[in-house]
């Protein structure tokens, strides 16, 4: 399904094409990008592994952490995984590049994956990171949400690889994303 636009007002139509597709391939694992928690919310009392990751502590504000420790409890009750750690397409290689202004080989791999859409591209690095942390088995196929901004607005079905070999990763599938 291709949106009109991006963004928020899309959310819960990507949860709902998301849960479909995992209930249709009998994917269990669903990696989600949720800054806030509104996202994440759609999927409680889904009976899958869900893992939220959020953005890295200091995304806005240096020391400040985004998500309140009370949403992060809230999502944990939930069953979720919750997971805030440092992201793979920019992390420190985004300090190098703003220091000496330059373009780095994880920037390029992240321009690339804009190219089919934000969404796309955050759907890749969350699954990554989440691979990474142990919270995804490695070698099967999952279920990404990510969005551009705020909300949910793409889903996408990929076997991730881990940071150390991410070119490994595989886009199976784009469930949906904007125009």
């Amino acid at each position: 399904m291709y949106f009109e636009s991006a963004g928020k007002l899309n959310t819960q139509k990507t949860i709902e094409l998301a849960i479909k597709a995992s209930m249709d391939r009998n994917i269990q694992d669903i990696v989600v990008a949720s800054n806030t928690g509104y996202t994440a919310e759609f999927l409680k009392g889904l009976d899958k592994n869900i893992v939220v990751v959020t953005h890295v502590n200091g995304f806005k504000e240096p020391g400040v952490m985004e998500m309140p420790r009370e949403t992060i409890e809230k999502l944990k009750g939930y069953g979720f995984n919750v997971y805030t750690g440092t992201h793979v397409l920019s992390g420190a290689e985004r300090g190098l590049s703003r220091k000496f202004t330059g373009v780095y080989p994880v920037e390029i791999i992240a321009n690339s994956l804009r190219m089919f859409g934000q969404g796309v591209k955050v759907a890749v690095e969350i699954s990554v990171m989440a691979l990474d942390a142990g919270l995804i088995p490695y070698g099967k196929d999952i279920i990404a949400i990510g969005g551009t901004g705020y909300g949910a607005d793409t889903a996408v079905i990929l076997r991730p690889s881990h940071a150390a070999t991410i070119l490994d990763t595989k886009v199976k599938e784009i469930i949906c994303k904007p125009l």
